[in-house]
């Protein structure tokens, strides 16, 4: 991956609807995760009802080594991540459609099992589906690699990306050495060898963050879009069929006012 090459290859009753006795918003289908193979992707795992994920300094280096062995499988890159009191950034790279989603699927039910017989809890640790959005092209990509490990700085934990232990800041730095990370090739590509490139990451990561940047990749990762270039978009758009970017603001489309009517009718409204 080094040298940059890519291929593009309870308890409440179910609203229904009495005449058909169907779901209600059956015909509003949750939208598959936009996944390229050899493109990188910023995830997002959250705690259930964002509770605390991680108690303590063990249960954060379990959930370090269960990514580290769920990695040596391989199918995916992992690039850069900060794991944070309720949630969990990832910037990683899978080299099949299906890569990530076996990743973070074994990683929260391993980690679950583990996190609940640790602390005598039982139910869903996790929010439920992890979030996530495409990042190409050179500026995406390292802005990407500081907005994870800049989390804990814009949370006010820290006053820097180097003073956070649970980040990949220290590898990608190179202050220490982090065999689970895989360098990008936009990462690669700050310098020739490690000599300029860690000053530059370390400059990088120092600098303020953007906040138009922020709002976008907030956006795309809630809405599982693209952080790409517009020629890439366009095509994965073409090829795909799929929107990566929000529509502007309209009228619902027919068969949602139609299922807004039927639960207006069921709710007496």
């Amino acid at each position: 991956f080094g040298d940059g090459a890519r291929t593009y290859s309870g308890t409440e009753p179910e609203l229904v609807n009495r005449t058909k006795r169907r779901p209600l918003f059956a015909g509003m289908p949750r939208q598959a995760r936009f996944i390229v193979p050899d493109i990188a992707l910023h995830v997002i795992q959250r705690g259930h009802n964002r509770n605390a994920c991680f108690k303590d300094d063990t249960d954060r280096m379990v959930y370090l080594a269960t990514v580290a062995d769920l990695l040596r499988n391989g199918g995916c890159a992992l690039h850069a991540y900060c794991l944070m009191t309720n949630h969990v950034h990832m910037l990683l790279t899978p080299a099949t459609p299906h890569a990530c989603s076996t990743l973070m699927r074994n990683l929260g039910q391993r980690y679950a099992q583990y996190f609940n017989r640790r602390h005598d809890r039982t139910g869903s640790l996790w929010e439920g589906r992890y979030r996530s959005c495409l990042v190409d092209s050179a500026s995406y990509v390292l802005a990407c690699y500081r907005y994870v490990e800049r989390n804990p700085v814009r949370a006010g934990m820290v006053p820097s990306a180097a003073a956070y232990r649970w980040s990949s800041y220290q590898g990608n730095a190179g202050c220490a050495v982090n065999r689970m990370l895989t360098p990008h090739a936009e990462y690669l590509a700050l310098g020739n060898d490690e000599h300029p490139r860690w000053p530059a990451y370390q400059q990088m990561l120092d600098a303020a963050d953007e906040p138009g940047f922020l709002t976008a990749i907030r956006d795309a990762t809630n809405g599982g879009l693209a952080l790409v270039d517009d020629a890439l978009k366009a095509k994965l758009q073409t090829d795909t069929g799929r929107l990566l970017e929000h529509k502007k603001p309209g009228p619902p489309p027919a068969s949602e006012a139609a299922n807004l009517d039927l639960l207006s009718a069921e709710l007496g409204f």
